[in-house]
C-alpha cells in the first residue's frame, strides 16, 4: 500500500488565484446586492437627484420583499423558492401601491417605507418562527 503525501508550500496554503469557493462568491454577490438596495432606499428617502436613484430604488423595491419571502420559505427547493419569492415580491409591491392609491396617500418615499416595513415584518416573523423551532423542549420535525 502506498501513501500519498501533500507537499506544503507555505504556512497558509491559499487556493490558486481565480479559484474562489462558491460560498465566497455567493456571499460577495449578496453583499453587493444588499449595498445596492440600501443605497436605493437612501437615495429615494433623501430625495437626492442622481441618475442611479431610479434603478437602485427599483432594485430595492423588488429585492427586499424577495429576500424576506425567500427567508420565510426556507425549506423549499432553491428554484421553487426563488420563483415563489419573486412572485410574492411583485404581489407585495402591487398591494402596497394599490393600498396607497386607494387611500390617496401615494408618494414614492411612502412606498419605499411601506415595502421596507412589510419586508421587515416578514423577516421578523421568519426569525421568530425559526427561533421557536430551535427552543429547548420544542418538537423539531
Amino acid at each position: 500500500m502506498h501513501t500519498k503525501t501533500i507537499a506544503r508550500h507555505g504556512a497558509h496554503d491559499a487556493p490558486p488565484p481565480g479559484d474562489r469557493p462558491a460560498g465566497a462568491t455567493a456571499a460577495l454577490l449578496a453583499g453587493v446586492g444588499t449595498g445596492i438596495g440600501v443605497m436605493g432606499a437612501v437615495l429615494a428617502l433623501a430625495g437626492i437627484a442622481s441618475p442611479l436613484r431610479a434603478p437602485f430604488t427599483l432594485f430595492f423595491l423588488l429585492m427586499a420583499p424577495t429576500a424576506a419571502l425567500a427567508t420565510a420559505l426556507g425549506r423549499m427547493d432553491p428554484l421553487g423558492r426563488a420563483v415563489a419569492a419573486g412572485a410574492g415580491a411583485l404581489a407585495i409591491d402591487l398591494l402596497v401601491a394599490q393600498t396607497m392609491l386607494a387611500l390617496h396617500l401615494w408618494s414614492p418615499r411612502g412606498g419605499v417605507v411601506a415595502v421596507a416595513a412589510v419586508s421587515g415584518v416578514l423577516l421578523l416573523a421568519a426569525a421568530v418562527r425559526r427561533r421557536a423551532g430551535r427552543a429547548p423542549g420544542s418538537r423539531a420535525g
